[in-house]
């Protein structure tokens, strides 16, 4: 799925892609029983969701002995990046240095996530550097 055809989630269709991301290939029940450790879901409701999800091209369904497996149609690293470009565009007039500086202001950046950041950072100077 190219970024050009993403469809954007909704924030319902992000929580079952982050259990999809996790255990797929899932049956709508067992995705149905971990939304259902956070919230009430009815099993009806899930699956009315991922029969959308379905046809928005986010999941896709495989026929196997014991059921549908369901499976994310796309990388959760390709999808982050589309959600984080579209939130840099619409913010931020494209700029994912502003985001990255609002993300971090908040203040709730661990020690592991600092050295992370700096070594990214550091990555960053050096291509610059041979270019």
């Amino acid at each position: 799925m190219s970024k050009e055809s993403f469809t954007q989630p909704s924030e319902g269709e992000l929580e079952i892609l982050q259990i999809l991301w996790k255990i797929e290939p899932a049956t709508v029940r067992q995705v149905n029983e971990l939304l259902s450790a956070n919230k009430a879901v009815g099993y009806t409701t899930t699956l009315k969701q991922m029969q959308r999800m379905l046809e928005k091209k986010l999941i896709s369904r495989t026929d196997q002995e014991g059921g549908h497996f369901y499976s994310c149609t796309l990388p959760q690293q390709q999808a982050r990046q589309n959600l984080v470009d579209k939130l840099a565009q619409q913010l931020f007039e494209g700029s994912g240095t502003q985001l990255a500086i609002q993300a971090l202001g908040s203040g709730k950046v661990s020690q592991g996530e600092l050295a992370e950041l700096e070594k990214l950072l550091q990555n960053l100077k050096d291509q610059q550097s041979h270019e």
